[in-house]
């Protein structure tokens, strides 16, 4: 064969393979575009969020005089947790810890952020939303922010799309009834720019319910996490027209009916818009009622006391969550979990990395699925009131260190939005059963020296990592919160 006739040849046999690489390459595509089509979408996660809302505070949970049926429906299409809890029993805290899956107290941010705060969430932090992010979801949050008011710690600047609401609580604002010139007016803000001052709080509700409904219809054709931490029912309590005198247990009441009516709006959208099925939904409350206010507080039922304090009435909170076909409708999850597990699970369902830093949280889908044998991944829960080690559970018990606390001592508390003051209690060093003793009623920590010991041993764990001002300590683990820049 000459030359020639090689090269052609060989041409030939070049052009052949190219064309079949060729045809490879558009049967791979076709292959993955039909993947692509054929593989389920990633869901959507809808956290609702309330404010000072008690455990018994929903029907599902045993309130006897209000109506919640768009919740009690959640729980009885998913599951409802008996044992569910807050990092801390007060605003910002218990939202720093959802938000990063971290306790409070590694991140610095303590307490309740005021507009006099000059601190919020560090630009180092990964809040839940910037999880989503690497997924390419879609995100928003329309409610109370309560990480920082400064235009840096703000939700746009962490992750959110979308943000409509207040910056902190409702009653920081001049109509504050023991201290109205603490505060100046009450800002109502979308994006990062203050659209209104001392808005009509009757509307926040609705305002909230609206605003999600929409960006659910907005979102639709791609996955999307929905934040709803309403600003309800934290005193002041308002509520609008339509649910003003409806509920059995007065104002209170009333306002609970309405966010449950927010709920259902929720739902309603995801039914529409055929996403129901692929949604996960969770609902729950970022620390127990506010026993000061009486007749405008909620009720922790057979709980013991109540919002900024250890025992179970502060931090145990009620939780449903529904996703179906990965949830088994109808079922109750008495195993201990935390609003720090959210993070790490979130991460988990959706296949997104968690941050290079420590979190506390852990993955708790197999307690939300009902897994045979699922058991709390978590050696022990610590409480802290500010940077103080005030309790520790593992397993059924949980022990308090000896510390003061707030009572109302049995009285009622306040009524019509005026508070009751607070009486000063303290309690020793006490070991109580939570299986069988929920209440928190019954110290046997002389009958059980060894699981005294033991849950001794697990708080110093916590202590070198994220200290107990009690004990004058400084944990190696804490990192400090943001700080607001020129």
């Amino acid at each position: 064969m000459n030359r020639r006739a090689f090269l052609q040849a060989t041409g030939a046999t070049a052009a052949a393979g190219l064309a079949a690489a060729a045809a490879g390459c558009a049967a791979a595509r076709t292959q993955t575009a039909s993947a692509a089509e054929a593989a389920p979408r990633l869901p959507n996660i809808v956290i609702v969020y309330t404010d000072d809302q008690g455990y018994q505070d929903l029907g599902c949970f045993g309130s006897p005089d209000i109506r919640t049926p768009n919740i009690d429906r959640l729980a009885a299409q998913g599951v409802r947790f008996s044992d569910f809890y807050v990092a801390q029993a007060v605003c910002s805290a218990s939202r720093t810890a959802l938000l990063t899956g971290c306790y409070p107290n590694r991140v610095g941010i303590l307490g309740a952020l005021g507009p006099g705060s000059k601190n919020g969430i560090a630009d180092g932090e990964m809040t839940l939303a910037e999880v989503v992010k690497q997924r390419s979801y879609a995100t928003a949050v329309f409610g109370k922010w309560h990480l920082g008011h400064h235009p840096q710690f703000l939700p746009t600047r962490h992750g959110f799309d979308e943000y409509f609401g207040l910056p902190y609580s409702n009653d920081m604002w001049p109509k504050h009834p023991q201290t109205p010139k603490a505060y100046p007016p009450l800002p109502l803000i979308e994006g990062e720019k203050t659209v209104q001052t001392m808005p009509d709080q009757t509307q926040l509700t609705t305002w909230y319910a609206e605003r999600a409904v929409s960006f659910i219809e907005r979102s639709k054709d791609r996955p999307f996490l929905l934040y709803v931490p309403h600003s309800m029912p934290h005193v002041p309590l308002h509520v609008s027209d339509r649910f003003k005198g409806k509920s059995a247990r007065g104002l209170y009441g009333d306002v609970i009916e309405e966010i449950d009516w927010s709920v259902g709006e929720i739902v309603g959208a995801l039914q529409k818009h055929g996403l129901e099925q692929n949604t996960l939904v969770i609902f729950t409350s970022d620390n127990g009622p506010w026993l000061s206010y009486g007749d405008h507080a909620g009720s922790a039922g057979p709980l013991r006391e109540g919002k900024g304090t250890a025992w179970e009435g502060g931090v145990r909170v009620p939780c449903v969550m529904r996703w179906p076909g990965r949830i088994r409708p109808g079922t109750v999850c008495a195993e201990p979990a935390m609003t720090i597990d959210i993070v790490p699970t979130v991460a988990g369902i959706i296949g997104a990395r968690l941050p290079g830093h420590k979190i506390d949280g852990l993955d708790i889908l197999p307690l939300m699925e009902g897994r045979p044998g699922a058991k709390t991944p978590h050696e022990a829960f610590y409480f802290y009131w500010g940077e103080h080690l005030q309790a520790v559970r593992s397993g059924r018990w949980k022990l308090h260190f000896p510390h003061d606390y707030r009572s109302m001592g049995g009285k009622k508390g306040g009524s019509g939005g005026t508070p009751a003051a607070y009486e000063n209690a303290k309690t020793d060093l006490a070991l109580y059963d939570l299986e069988a003793d929920k209440g928190e009623t019954d110290n046997v920590a002389d009958k059980n020296p060894d699981v005294v010991k033991r849950l001794e041993s697990l708080a110093e764990k916590a202590r070198q990592d994220l200290g107990d001002s009690a004990a004058g300590r400084k944990g190696a683990g804490m990192r400090p919160p943001g700080r607001v820049t020129a």
